[in-house]
Protein backbone atom coordinates (compact mmCIF):
# COMPACT_ATOMS: atom_id res chain seq x y z
CA UNK A 1 0.00 0.00 0.00
CA UNK A 2 1.38 3.47 -0.74
CA UNK A 3 2.35 5.17 2.19
CA UNK A 4 3.36 2.28 4.32
CA UNK A 5 6.68 2.12 6.03
CA UNK A 6 8.39 -1.06 5.99
CA UNK A 7 11.85 -2.33 7.00
CA UNK A 8 13.88 -4.60 4.82
CA UNK A 9 17.48 -6.18 4.09
CA UNK A 10 18.54 -4.21 0.78
CA UNK A 11 19.77 -6.28 -1.49
CA UNK A 12 21.56 -6.57 -5.29
CA UNK A 13 21.41 -3.22 -7.15
CA UNK A 14 18.92 -3.31 -9.94
CA UNK A 15 18.87 -1.47 -13.60
CA UNK A 16 17.46 1.59 -13.24
CA UNK A 17 18.79 3.44 -10.03
CA UNK A 18 17.52 1.25 -7.17
CA UNK A 19 18.41 -2.02 -5.17
CA UNK A 20 16.17 -4.90 -4.48
CA UNK A 21 14.78 -6.37 -1.54
CA UNK A 22 12.26 -8.21 -1.04
CA UNK A 23 8.99 -7.78 1.98
CA UNK A 24 6.06 -10.40 2.98
CA UNK A 25 7.08 -12.15 -0.51
CA UNK A 26 6.78 -9.74 -2.76
CA UNK A 27 9.99 -7.79 -4.73
CA UNK A 28 10.86 -3.84 -2.97
CA UNK A 29 12.71 -1.47 -5.68
CA UNK A 30 14.66 0.75 -2.93
CA UNK A 31 15.87 4.11 -4.06
CA UNK A 32 18.14 5.93 -1.98
CA UNK A 33 19.49 2.67 -0.29
CA UNK A 34 22.89 0.12 -0.81
CA UNK A 35 23.71 -3.41 -1.25
CA UNK A 36 23.77 -4.71 2.29
CA UNK A 37 22.53 -1.83 4.21
CA UNK A 38 18.99 -1.82 6.56
CA UNK A 39 16.43 0.48 6.11
CA UNK A 40 13.10 1.94 6.60
CA UNK A 41 11.22 2.36 3.13
CA UNK A 42 8.43 4.41 2.53
CA UNK A 43 6.36 2.89 -0.06
CA UNK A 44 5.78 5.46 -2.51
CA UNK A 45 4.34 2.91 -5.69
CA UNK A 46 2.32 0.13 -5.15
CA UNK A 47 -0.40 -1.23 -8.14
CA UNK A 48 -0.51 -4.50 -6.57
CA UNK A 49 1.19 -7.45 -8.19
CA UNK A 50 4.48 -9.28 -7.26
CA UNK A 51 6.37 -6.00 -7.07
CA UNK A 52 5.97 -2.19 -5.29
CA UNK A 53 8.69 0.75 -5.38
CA UNK A 54 10.16 2.79 -2.25
CA UNK A 55 12.54 5.20 -1.03
CA UNK A 56 14.57 4.43 1.92
CA UNK A 57 13.91 7.26 4.12
CA UNK A 58 16.10 6.01 7.42
CA UNK A 59 19.38 4.30 7.32
CA UNK A 60 19.53 1.66 10.29
CA UNK A 61 22.36 -0.47 9.08
CA UNK A 62 24.59 1.66 6.60
CA UNK A 63 27.13 0.79 3.92
CA UNK A 64 30.56 1.42 4.09
CA UNK A 65 30.17 2.83 0.76
CA UNK A 66 27.10 5.51 2.06
CA UNK A 67 28.32 9.12 1.92
CA UNK A 68 26.59 12.32 2.68
CA UNK A 69 25.06 13.60 -0.59
CA UNK A 70 26.57 16.69 -2.14
CA UNK A 71 23.29 17.80 -3.19
CA UNK A 72 20.57 19.53 -0.88
CA UNK A 73 17.93 18.68 -3.71
CA UNK A 74 19.01 15.23 -3.89
CA UNK A 75 17.19 12.46 -1.44
CA UNK A 76 13.69 10.51 -1.19
CA UNK A 77 10.98 13.25 -2.89
CA UNK A 78 13.24 15.50 -3.85
CA UNK A 79 14.61 15.88 -7.51
CA UNK A 80 14.63 12.81 -9.61
CA UNK A 81 18.14 13.42 -11.98
CA UNK A 82 21.05 11.82 -9.69
CA UNK A 83 20.05 8.03 -8.53
CA UNK A 84 23.59 7.10 -6.50
CA UNK A 85 24.86 10.67 -4.78
CA UNK A 86 24.98 8.72 -1.24
CA UNK A 87 27.69 6.21 -2.64
CA UNK A 88 31.40 6.83 -2.90
CA UNK A 89 32.30 7.58 -6.80
CA UNK A 90 34.29 4.23 -6.50
CA UNK A 91 30.70 2.60 -5.31
CA UNK A 92 29.00 4.37 -7.98
CA UNK A 93 31.23 2.26 -10.89
CA UNK A 94 30.83 -0.74 -9.20
CA UNK A 95 27.16 -0.75 -8.95
CA UNK A 96 27.05 0.29 -12.68
CA UNK A 97 29.36 -2.56 -13.97
CA UNK A 98 27.23 -4.85 -11.82
CA UNK A 99 24.02 -3.78 -13.52
CA UNK A 100 26.25 -4.28 -16.85
CA UNK A 101 26.65 -7.63 -16.43
CA UNK A 102 23.46 -8.96 -14.96
CA UNK A 103 22.17 -7.23 -18.15
CA UNK A 104 24.54 -9.25 -20.29
CA UNK A 105 24.21 -12.28 -18.64
CA UNK A 106 20.07 -12.29 -18.47
CA UNK A 107 19.67 -10.92 -21.79
CA UNK A 108 22.50 -11.82 -24.05
CA UNK A 109 23.49 -15.00 -22.32
CA UNK A 110 27.35 -13.17 -22.31
CA UNK A 111 29.21 -13.72 -18.80
CA UNK A 112 31.55 -10.65 -19.04
CA UNK A 113 33.56 -8.85 -16.23
CA UNK A 114 33.15 -5.37 -16.71
CA UNK A 115 35.00 -2.27 -15.15
CA UNK A 116 33.36 0.97 -15.62
CA UNK A 117 36.02 2.96 -16.16
CA UNK A 118 36.34 7.08 -14.97
CA UNK A 119 36.49 10.12 -17.38
CA UNK A 120 38.24 12.89 -16.21
CA UNK A 121 37.11 15.86 -13.53
CA UNK A 122 35.40 14.04 -11.12
CA UNK A 123 31.57 13.42 -9.50
CA UNK A 124 30.25 17.33 -9.98
CA UNK A 125 30.14 20.00 -12.20
CA UNK A 126 30.36 17.53 -15.49
CA UNK A 127 26.96 18.40 -17.28
CA UNK A 128 27.33 20.40 -19.91
CA UNK A 129 23.42 20.45 -21.05
CA UNK A 130 21.05 20.36 -18.54
CA UNK A 131 17.01 20.32 -19.23
CA UNK A 132 14.76 22.27 -16.73
CA UNK A 133 10.68 21.81 -16.29
CA UNK A 134 9.18 25.07 -14.91
CA UNK A 135 6.77 24.56 -12.20
CA UNK A 136 3.36 26.46 -11.11
CA UNK A 137 5.40 29.34 -9.70
CA UNK A 138 7.50 30.27 -12.15
CA UNK A 139 10.44 28.72 -11.06
CA UNK A 140 12.86 26.37 -12.71
CA UNK A 141 14.01 23.08 -11.50
CA UNK A 142 13.73 19.24 -12.32
CA UNK A 143 11.12 16.85 -12.18
CA UNK A 144 10.22 14.37 -8.86
CA UNK A 145 11.48 10.84 -9.74
CA UNK A 146 8.62 9.37 -11.69
CA UNK A 147 6.57 11.83 -11.26
CA UNK A 148 5.65 15.16 -12.96
CA UNK A 149 6.14 17.51 -9.61
CA UNK A 150 8.99 20.14 -10.41
CA UNK A 151 11.33 20.64 -7.58
CA UNK A 152 12.63 23.85 -7.32
CA UNK A 153 16.58 24.33 -7.34
CA UNK A 154 19.21 27.34 -7.27
CA UNK A 155 21.98 25.21 -8.28
CA UNK A 156 22.63 21.68 -9.39
CA UNK A 157 26.20 19.98 -7.77
CA UNK A 158 26.39 17.87 -11.21
CA UNK A 159 26.07 21.10 -13.60
CA UNK A 160 28.78 22.47 -15.64
CA UNK A 161 29.78 25.47 -13.56
CA UNK A 162 28.03 28.66 -14.37
CA UNK A 163 25.40 27.17 -16.54
CA UNK A 164 22.71 27.59 -14.52
CA UNK A 165 23.08 31.20 -13.16
CA UNK A 166 21.30 33.13 -16.04
CA UNK A 167 18.36 30.60 -15.55
CA UNK A 168 17.53 29.95 -11.52
CA UNK A 169 17.43 33.47 -10.43
CA UNK A 170 14.82 34.47 -12.38
CA UNK A 171 10.82 33.70 -13.56
CA UNK A 172 9.69 31.96 -16.11
CA UNK A 173 6.01 30.85 -17.97
CA UNK A 174 4.67 27.74 -15.73
CA UNK A 175 5.07 24.86 -17.84
CA UNK A 176 7.87 25.83 -20.04
CA UNK A 177 10.93 23.64 -20.12
CA UNK A 178 14.36 25.06 -20.51
CA UNK A 179 17.76 23.79 -22.67
CA UNK A 180 20.39 24.59 -20.79
CA UNK A 181 24.07 24.49 -22.57
CA UNK A 182 27.89 25.67 -21.94
CA UNK A 183 30.03 24.67 -24.58
CA UNK A 184 33.33 24.24 -25.05
CA UNK A 185 34.25 27.65 -25.18
CA UNK A 186 32.38 28.33 -21.88
CA UNK A 187 29.32 29.94 -23.58
CA UNK A 188 25.86 29.38 -22.37
CA UNK A 189 22.65 28.74 -24.59
CA UNK A 190 19.32 29.22 -23.25
CA UNK A 191 16.61 27.38 -25.19
CA UNK A 192 13.10 28.39 -24.04
CA UNK A 193 10.36 26.00 -24.87
CA UNK A 194 6.71 27.21 -24.67
CA UNK A 195 4.33 25.13 -21.99
CA UNK A 196 2.92 21.88 -23.93
CA UNK A 197 -0.51 21.91 -24.92
CA UNK A 198 -3.06 19.00 -24.87
CA UNK A 199 -5.24 17.83 -27.50
CA UNK A 200 -7.41 14.62 -26.83
CA UNK A 201 -5.26 14.18 -23.64
CA UNK A 202 -1.63 14.40 -25.61
CA UNK A 203 1.01 16.79 -25.25
CA UNK A 204 1.69 18.78 -28.23
CA UNK A 205 4.20 21.46 -29.24
CA UNK A 206 3.69 24.87 -27.62
CA UNK A 207 4.60 28.04 -29.03
CA UNK A 208 7.95 28.15 -30.33
CA UNK A 209 11.60 28.25 -28.60
CA UNK A 210 13.52 31.30 -27.94
CA UNK A 211 16.65 31.56 -27.43
CA UNK A 212 19.38 33.60 -25.54
CA UNK A 213 22.58 33.49 -26.52
CA UNK A 214 23.97 32.60 -30.39
CA UNK A 215 22.14 29.33 -30.39
CA UNK A 216 24.97 27.79 -31.99
CA UNK A 217 27.26 25.77 -29.51
CA UNK A 218 31.06 25.40 -30.12
CA UNK A 219 32.77 21.96 -29.48
CA UNK A 220 36.39 20.53 -29.81
CA UNK A 221 36.36 17.11 -30.10
CA UNK A 222 38.26 13.99 -32.83
CA UNK A 223 40.66 16.90 -33.98
CA UNK A 224 38.19 19.18 -34.36
CA UNK A 225 36.05 21.81 -34.05
CA UNK A 226 31.74 21.59 -34.09
CA UNK A 227 29.37 24.36 -34.49
CA UNK A 228 26.40 22.44 -33.38
CA UNK A 229 22.64 23.68 -32.67
CA UNK A 230 22.97 24.31 -28.59
CA UNK A 231 19.42 22.68 -28.04
CA UNK A 232 20.65 19.35 -29.89
CA UNK A 233 22.29 16.61 -29.62
CA UNK A 234 26.06 16.41 -28.00
CA UNK A 235 27.44 14.42 -25.70
CA UNK A 236 26.93 16.17 -22.15
CA UNK A 237 30.44 14.78 -20.37
CA UNK A 238 32.91 16.93 -22.03
CA UNK A 239 35.41 14.00 -21.90
CA UNK A 240 33.18 11.66 -23.42
CA UNK A 241 33.36 12.71 -27.23
CA UNK A 242 36.74 12.43 -27.20
CA UNK A 243 36.80 9.26 -25.55
CA UNK A 244 34.25 7.73 -27.37
CA UNK A 245 35.72 8.58 -30.88
CA UNK A 246 39.14 7.42 -29.64
CA UNK A 247 37.43 4.20 -28.89
CA UNK A 248 35.75 4.45 -32.30
CA UNK A 249 38.65 4.74 -34.18
CA UNK A 250 40.50 1.93 -32.57
CA UNK A 251 37.91 -0.59 -33.12
CA UNK A 252 36.59 0.29 -36.38
CA UNK A 253 40.26 0.17 -37.75
CA UNK A 254 38.73 1.04 -41.17
CA UNK A 255 41.41 1.05 -43.82
CA UNK A 256 41.46 3.09 -47.53
CA UNK A 257 39.36 2.30 -49.79
CA UNK A 258 36.65 1.04 -47.51
CA UNK A 259 32.98 1.61 -46.79
CA UNK A 260 31.55 2.67 -43.39
CA UNK A 261 28.04 3.55 -42.26
CA UNK A 262 27.58 5.55 -39.24
CA UNK A 263 23.97 5.01 -38.21
CA UNK A 264 22.04 7.37 -35.51
CA UNK A 265 25.32 9.54 -36.80
CA UNK A 266 24.34 12.35 -35.26
CA UNK A 267 26.39 15.14 -36.38
CA UNK A 268 29.37 13.04 -37.62
CA UNK A 269 31.76 12.36 -34.91
CA UNK A 270 32.25 9.10 -35.60
CA UNK A 271 31.80 9.64 -39.58
CA UNK A 272 35.05 12.26 -38.79
CA UNK A 273 37.10 9.20 -37.57
CA UNK A 274 35.96 6.79 -40.51
CA UNK A 275 36.47 9.34 -43.01
CA UNK A 276 39.94 9.91 -41.80
CA UNK A 277 40.65 6.42 -41.89
CA UNK A 278 39.19 5.40 -45.28
CA UNK A 279 40.53 8.43 -47.15
CA UNK A 280 39.67 9.95 -49.97
CA UNK A 281 38.71 6.52 -51.92
CA UNK A 282 36.51 5.13 -49.72
CA UNK A 283 33.36 6.07 -47.99
CA UNK A 284 31.22 6.85 -45.01
CA UNK A 285 27.33 6.97 -45.35
CA UNK A 286 26.07 8.86 -42.28
CA UNK A 287 21.93 7.74 -41.07
CA UNK A 288 20.42 10.72 -39.09
CA UNK A 289 17.11 11.30 -38.58
CA UNK A 290 17.09 14.69 -37.49
CA UNK A 291 17.73 17.26 -40.35
CA UNK A 292 19.07 20.09 -37.98
CA UNK A 293 21.88 17.78 -36.82
CA UNK A 294 22.51 16.48 -40.47
CA UNK A 295 22.91 20.12 -41.83
CA UNK A 296 24.93 21.17 -39.03
CA UNK A 297 27.39 17.95 -39.82
CA UNK A 298 27.43 18.90 -43.56
CA UNK A 299 28.70 21.81 -42.61
CA UNK A 300 31.52 21.31 -40.05
CA UNK A 301 32.13 18.10 -42.55
CA UNK A 302 32.00 19.88 -45.55
CA UNK A 303 36.01 19.34 -46.48
CA UNK A 304 35.29 15.41 -46.13
CA UNK A 305 33.60 14.44 -49.87
CA UNK A 306 33.97 11.08 -48.67
CA UNK A 307 30.57 11.43 -46.68
CA UNK A 308 27.28 11.37 -47.74
CA UNK A 309 24.43 12.50 -45.71
CA UNK A 310 20.67 10.19 -45.29
CA UNK A 311 18.07 11.74 -43.36
CA UNK A 312 15.04 9.64 -42.37
CA UNK A 313 14.51 6.88 -39.69
CA UNK A 314 17.33 4.37 -39.46
CA UNK A 315 15.55 1.61 -40.48
CA UNK A 316 13.43 3.09 -43.07
CA UNK A 317 16.79 4.30 -44.64
CA UNK A 318 18.74 1.03 -44.52
CA UNK A 319 15.56 -0.61 -46.37
CA UNK A 320 15.64 2.00 -49.03
CA UNK A 321 17.04 1.43 -52.63
CA UNK A 322 20.05 3.91 -51.89
CA UNK A 323 20.99 1.14 -49.42
CA UNK A 324 19.87 -2.28 -51.60
CA UNK A 325 22.90 -3.98 -52.57
CA UNK A 326 25.51 -2.00 -50.70
CA UNK A 327 28.44 -3.81 -48.27
CA UNK A 328 29.87 -1.93 -46.04
CA UNK A 329 33.19 -3.34 -44.15
CA UNK A 330 32.13 -1.77 -40.98
CA UNK A 331 29.62 0.18 -39.31
CA UNK A 332 29.23 2.64 -36.24
CA UNK A 333 25.85 2.85 -34.57
CA UNK A 334 24.80 4.94 -31.46
CA UNK A 335 21.41 4.60 -31.07
CA UNK A 336 19.06 6.56 -28.77
CA UNK A 337 18.18 4.63 -24.95
CA UNK A 338 15.82 2.21 -26.60
CA UNK A 339 18.76 0.47 -28.47
CA UNK A 340 18.46 -0.04 -32.33
CA UNK A 341 16.14 -3.13 -32.29
CA UNK A 342 15.84 -5.98 -34.37
CA UNK A 343 14.78 -5.16 -37.62
CA UNK A 344 17.85 -2.50 -37.84
CA UNK A 345 20.34 -5.03 -36.10
CA UNK A 346 19.09 -7.52 -38.76
CA UNK A 347 19.11 -5.04 -41.69
CA UNK A 348 22.78 -4.48 -40.28
CA UNK A 349 24.11 -8.41 -40.31
CA UNK A 350 22.36 -8.98 -43.64
CA UNK A 351 24.81 -6.28 -45.22
CA UNK A 352 27.77 -8.27 -43.92
CA UNK A 353 30.07 -6.17 -42.05
CA UNK A 354 33.50 -7.36 -40.24
CA UNK A 355 32.94 -5.67 -37.57
CA UNK A 356 30.28 -3.50 -36.22
CA UNK A 357 31.07 -0.89 -32.81
CA UNK A 358 28.03 -0.30 -31.46
CA UNK A 359 27.54 3.08 -28.66
CA UNK A 360 25.04 2.46 -25.82
CA UNK A 361 23.74 4.58 -23.38
CA UNK A 362 21.74 1.77 -22.31
CA UNK A 363 22.92 -1.63 -20.97
CA UNK A 364 19.24 -3.55 -20.59
CA UNK A 365 18.92 -1.83 -24.73
CA UNK A 366 22.58 -3.05 -25.81
CA UNK A 367 22.33 -6.35 -24.14
CA UNK A 368 18.74 -7.39 -25.92
CA UNK A 369 20.82 -6.22 -29.32
CA UNK A 370 23.97 -8.62 -28.83
CA UNK A 371 21.58 -10.81 -28.30
CA UNK A 372 20.18 -10.93 -32.06
CA UNK A 373 23.80 -9.85 -33.49
CA UNK A 374 24.36 -13.60 -31.73
CA UNK A 375 21.54 -14.84 -33.19
CA UNK A 376 22.50 -13.65 -36.96
CA UNK A 377 26.01 -14.94 -37.14
CA UNK A 378 28.11 -12.16 -34.89
CA UNK A 379 30.36 -12.72 -31.57
CA UNK A 380 30.92 -9.98 -29.01
CA UNK A 381 34.79 -9.89 -28.67
CA UNK A 382 34.96 -6.51 -26.87
CA UNK A 383 33.73 -4.16 -24.63
CA UNK A 384 34.73 -1.05 -22.73
CA UNK A 385 32.29 0.90 -20.07
CA UNK A 386 32.50 4.24 -19.13
CA UNK A 387 31.24 6.61 -16.72
CA UNK A 388 29.85 9.51 -18.56
CA UNK A 389 27.04 10.48 -16.65
CA UNK A 390 28.58 10.74 -12.76
CA UNK A 391 25.91 10.02 -9.35
CA UNK A 392 23.26 8.86 -12.10
CA UNK A 393 22.42 5.32 -12.93
CA UNK A 394 23.27 5.62 -16.83
CA UNK A 395 26.66 4.51 -18.10
CA UNK A 396 28.20 4.59 -21.58
CA UNK A 397 29.20 1.29 -23.23
CA UNK A 398 30.93 0.58 -26.43
CA UNK A 399 30.78 -3.38 -27.96
CA UNK A 400 32.83 -4.30 -30.80
CA UNK A 401 30.79 -7.22 -32.44
CA UNK A 402 32.63 -9.38 -35.46
CA UNK A 403 31.47 -11.47 -37.97
CA UNK A 404 31.95 -15.31 -37.24
CA UNK A 405 34.18 -16.82 -39.66
CA UNK A 406 32.80 -19.92 -41.36
CA UNK A 407 34.33 -23.19 -40.58
CA UNK A 408 37.21 -23.87 -41.93
CA UNK A 409 38.05 -20.48 -43.14
CA UNK A 410 40.80 -17.78 -42.40
CA UNK A 411 39.48 -14.84 -41.61
CA UNK A 412 41.46 -11.47 -43.38
CA UNK A 413 42.33 -10.07 -39.68
CA UNK A 414 43.83 -11.81 -36.57
CA UNK A 415 41.35 -11.44 -33.89
CA UNK A 416 41.69 -12.01 -30.27
CA UNK A 417 38.75 -13.75 -29.09
CA UNK A 418 38.18 -13.81 -25.30
CA UNK A 419 37.66 -17.01 -22.93
CA UNK A 420 34.07 -16.09 -22.70
CA UNK A 421 32.95 -15.74 -26.88
CA UNK A 422 31.24 -18.80 -27.48
CA UNK A 423 28.23 -17.16 -24.70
Amino acid sequence: MTGRLIEVEVGAVAHGGHCVARHEGRVVFVRHALPGERVRVLITEDKGGSFCRGDAVEVLVASPDRVESPCPFAGPGRCGGCDWQHATPKAQRALKAAVVEEQLRRLAGLERHVVVEELPGGPADWRTRVRLAVGADGRPGFRAHRGHGVIPVDDCAIAAPGALDAVVDRAWPPGAELVVTRDADHAVHVTEIGPAKRVRGRPVPGPARRRSGSGTATEHAAGRTWHVRADGFWQVHPEAADTLAAVVAEWAAARPGETAWDLYGGVGLFAAVLADQVGASGSVAVVESAAGAVADGRRDLADLPQVEWHVGRTEAVLASPAFADRRPDVVVLDPPRKGAGREVVEAITRSGPDRVVYVACDPAALARDLAVFAANGYRTTQLRAFDAFPMTHHVECVALVEAVPPTGSLSTRSVDWPDDSDH
